[in-house]
């Protein structure tokens, strides 16, 4: 197959004047609204207000982006202490996830506090969306030529122009499409914590499908860091795989925590 400037994905989908709508950005605003409309049909259906999540959206939003952006810095600190600049730049780039989550739960507890709300109970109702706008957002990356993993000559491996090869790699074409392996999992993330949350909703606690989200995309995070020839690393092992692995035992201890001592109380009840 022959490749040319053709095969590349544009980054941009219109101009409005002087206004460039770029991908990246609308998918990002697409997965948003996804998320937004799953979470309102989440609280809805247990007898609480939707309202409640777009207006948590403006706490969870800005506290999200900065979470994520934070995260990003941290992780290329050595480009950004010689480009300070770039850290607030308006045409900036780089965003991390687990960052993102953090920040956005910290203004949902935020939002919950001020409101008197149950900060786990809304968690649970907004998770099963923030999987569909992860699912959504990724394929910002194959417009971006970026998230990709190491070469390969399987059929679905995706084109990477030239300019946007990582050094080592400029004599290859084709590459891992790991963005895409990302988005079928939280896929299927949403549709194990969407299926749960209705057949199995007479043993949940509130919290259980946050910590549920816990353990799945952190599991999925593991296994795709695997073809991350960019990940930051401390000590050689990636970033992202350490906080994976806490967040599954933690999460996962947390999860069993719970419901074991529920068990017990059940047991205890039943025998006197």
């Amino acid at each position: 197959m022959v490749y040319t400037e053709e095969t590349v994905p544009s980054r941009v989908v219109f101009h409005v004047g002087p206004i460039t709508v770029c991908w990246y950005g609308a998918l990002i605003m697409l997965g948003i609204l996804m998320a937004t409309w799953v979470a309102g049909r989440q609280a809805q259906r247990h007898g609480d207000d939707p309202e409640h999540i777009g207006n948590a959206l403006l706490f969870c939003l800005p506290l999200g982006v900065l979470g994520a952006r934070l995260y990003h810095v941290v992780s290329a600190w050595p480009h950004y202490m010689q480009h300070p600049a770039e850290i607030l730049s308006l045409q900036m780039a780089g965003f991390g996830i687990y960052g993102g989550v953090v920040g956005g739960a910290f203004g949902l507890w935020l939002y919950a506090r001020r409101n008197h709300l149950s900060f786990l109970r809304w968690a649970d109702y907004i998770v099963p969306g923030v999987a569909v706008a992860q699912a959504i957002g990724r394929w910002g990356n194959f417009f971006n030529q970026e998230l990709y993993g190491y070469p390969t000559s399987l059929p679905w491996g995706i084109y990477i122009a030239p300019e946007n090869r990582l050094p080592g790699f400029g004599q290859y074409e084709r590459f891992h499409p790991t963005f895409l392996y990302e988005s079928l999992w939280d896929l299927l993330m949403f549709g194990i914590l969407w299926v749960v949350s209705r057949k199995a909703s007479w043993r949940l606690r509130e919290g259980d499908l946050l910590l549920l989200y816990g353990i799945l995309y952190p599991l999925g995070r593991l296994l795709v860091e695997f073809q991350r020839p960019d990940a930051w690393r401390i000590a050689g092992v990636p970033t992202a795989q350490s906080v994976a692995v806490v967040a599954i035992v933690g999460c996962g201890g947390a999860l069993w925590l719970r419901h074991r001592s529920v068990g017990r109380r059940v047991h205890t009840e039943a025998t006197t």
